[in-house]
């Protein structure tokens, strides 16, 4: 216990990743084969199970930054690890629609709680200078421990013989992980507001203001805003179709009898976390100099580009290995592009402000996936999966465009908050 005490910062951001990573490819790795073969979900109710969660996050990011921003960046991750928690637990418990929805409001309010906060947090305790190597590294531990995580969920189903089984525990996992951050995770370099002040509309309002200056003002605030508003359109009816075009359009042989669904989906997940740290490694290897940019504007272009086209090669393949390489793609260049977009965003905000700003990213993103989930999971039912993702796959494709747009600031815009009215 003392030693965990001890923990500067970094570490404790690497304890976090690494916790996070684990549990939740625990957690959901096999959450969507779940939904499909022991809940029984039709393509539209998957969509709209993702759609609930998304609505969840796009009304929880703000109010949940605001908390971050005004009361504590700690606070605020553990109590989203609590809430993740509870609600998968409540996801493995009872497999049927209703109360899939409703563990969807759980666990999506707890990421919100952690989503922004948690960037802010490190970013204020290493600094902005130093936060992109310590993004990489966070990554790195997220991608080499959901490798383990995928196993041990494949492992615990096959035990239990239950594909709620790693709901269950990986939901046990996270209160633990939340108990641990309470000693580990120091907080060192914020301030919080007045006890009197938070909550009151004066503190609200002008971290309202302040986010929403950055986002109408021209520059990366507002460009970032729509990139997440593409992705999010895309991203859902992928996430939550992907496992239902393999299942119905390439027939898995059945060689590890009962649970063979489990396994290969347990395989599929291990095969496309291991290309992800390749991926993540060999980039910040070969690429250090386009990785670590400033603006790296043609190295997020060009993963851009290759997430949708890993898309529509899953979509228009017409063999199992044709399918699963363009899955991987994806999986890869969106490995490699996300602690690279962390560190840019955070770089180039303030800190009073950081995390609301970060989550009103999430929220965008949110948007995205309520309205494009139910809209392509309509067009999947209608016409078939592989149509739903080449749409989805073309309204991703302008983002590419959006980061070659960005220009770097003449000056750093001031995004501090000012003082409440009196």
């Amino acid at each position: 216990m003392a030693r965990l005490r001890t923990l500067g910062a970094a570490r404790a951001y690497l304890v976090f990743s690494a916790g996070w990573g684990l549990l939740w490819a625990v957690s959901f790795t096999l959450s969507l084969v779940y939904q499909v073969e022991v809940a029984g979900l039709s393509p539209l109710e998957l969509v709209l199970v993702g759609t609930v969660l998304e609505v969840t996050c796009f009304l929880g990011e703000v109010p949940t930054g605001m908390v971050a921003d005004l009361r504590s960046r700690k606070l605020s991750v553990i109590l989203g690890l609590s809430l993740i928690g509870v609600g998968a637990m409540l996801y493995g418990a009872l497999p049927s629609f209703w109360p899939i929805l409703f563990a969807q409001v759980v666990w999506g309010l707890g990421y919100t709680f952690v989503s922004g906060a948690v960037e802010a947090w490190v970013t204020d305790e290493v600094g902005e200078v130093n936060v992109q190597p310590v993004f990489t590294r966070g990554h790195q531990w997220v991608l080499a421990m959901d490798m383990v995580g995928i196993v041990l969920a494949g492992g615990v189903a096959v035990l239990f013989g239950s594909l709620q089984a790693p709901l269950i525990v990986g939901g046990v996992g996270f209160l633990i992980l939340a108990l641990v951050l309470v000693v580990a995770m120091p907080e060192r370099h914020f301030t919080p507001a007045a006890a009197e002040q938070v909550g009151t509309w004066a503190q609200v309002g002008s971290i309202t203001a302040t986010a929403a200056r950055a986002a109408r003002r021209p520059g990366l605030v507002r460009v970032f805003l729509l990139i997440s508003l593409l992705a999010g359109l895309t991203s859902e009816v992928f996430d939550r179709l992907w496992v239902a075009r393999i299942v119905s359009d390439f027939p898995l042989p059945d060689v590890f009898g009962d649970d063979s669904l489990a396994v290969w989906f347990t395989l599929f997940a291990l095969v496309a976390s291991l290309i992800g740290l390749a991926a993540s490694l060999s980039a910040n290897r070969w690429l250090a100099g386009a990785v670590g940019a400033e603006h790296p504007r043609g190295m997020m272009a060009s993963l851009a580009v290759l997430e949708v086209a890993g898309v529509v090669t899953f979509a228009l393949a017409g063999t199992l290995g044709l399918a699963l390489a363009g899955c991987w793609l994806r999986d890869a260049a969106a490995s490699v592009s996300a602690p690279i977009r962390a560190a840019w965003l955070n770089r180039n905000v303030k800190s009073r402000a950081r995390a609301t700003i970060v989550s009103m990213m999430g929220q965008s993103d949110a948007l995205g996936q309520v309205v494009g989930g139910p809209v392509l999971g309509t067009v999947a039912t209608a016409a078939g999966i592989p149509a739903a993702l080449v749409i989805a796959g073309a309204v991703q494709l302008p983002t590419a465009w959006l980061y070659l747009k960005l220009r770097p600031p003449a000056e750093q815009i001031d995004q501090t908050v000012p003082p409440p009215a009196s």
